[in-house]
């Protein structure tokens, strides 16, 4: 079997869980409700305060469907409990990050500044240090939205491997490229 789909998902106090005829499964907590359509062949049973993800048969796609939907069961979980958190680092000279309501104002070298309008789900905070690099704090329930919309931001400026100006991660290790070589004598 697969062993992340046959490892049971504790229920948290505060959580619980709603299954519909439509395999469709609903899950409220503190930090507010999402749901998650599985698929009809895949069983999810409450039993108390434990959830488990079930499968028919140990075809290949069975197998594959188990282990995906225990790990999104488990994500919706985690969310409406503790909700997850991301931070973004902007590395470059006289870049600048603003936030007000749900838009993102980013100067990141280019001619103008960039807007990014946020969705609602996503609380989102710019600070910046004196003599630090502007950090971008967002947080959101739902984790697939929340690396949804980093990617998107990452990508009005990728961090380039030279010099490692961009948007990154805050402690993700870029893989730095050596220059050009000195001319030849």
């Amino acid at each position: 079997m697969s062993r992340i789909g046959k490892s049971p998902i504790t229920l948290p106090s505060g959580v619980s869980i709603e299954i519909s005829a439509a395999n469709v499964v609903k899950v409220k907590g503190p930090k507010g409700e999402l749901f998650q359509a599985v698929d009809p062949d895949i069983t999810v049973k409450v039993d108390g305060n434990i959830l488990t993800v079930e499968r028919p048969t140990d075809q290949k796609r069975h197998k594959a469907l188990h282990g995906t939907y225990r790990a999104l069961l488990n994500n919706l979980v985690k969310g409406v409990s503790e909700g997850y958190k991301s931070e973004l680092e902007l590395v470059g000279v006289g870049y600048r990050a603003e936030v007000v309501k749900q838009v993102l104002t980013l100067q990141v070298g280019y001619s103008h500044p960039v807007v990014v309008l946020l969705p609602e789900e996503i609380n989102a905070a710019a600070r910046q240090d004196k003599g630090q690099n502007p950090i971008i704090t967002l947080q959101c329930n739902d984790k697939e939205l929340l690396g949804l919309v980093c990617a998107k931001i990452r990508t009005i400026r990728k961090s380039e491997p030279y010099k490692g100006k961009g948007i990154k991660f805050v402690g993700q290790i870029l893989r730095r490229k050596a220059g050009k070589s000195a001319a030849k004598k």
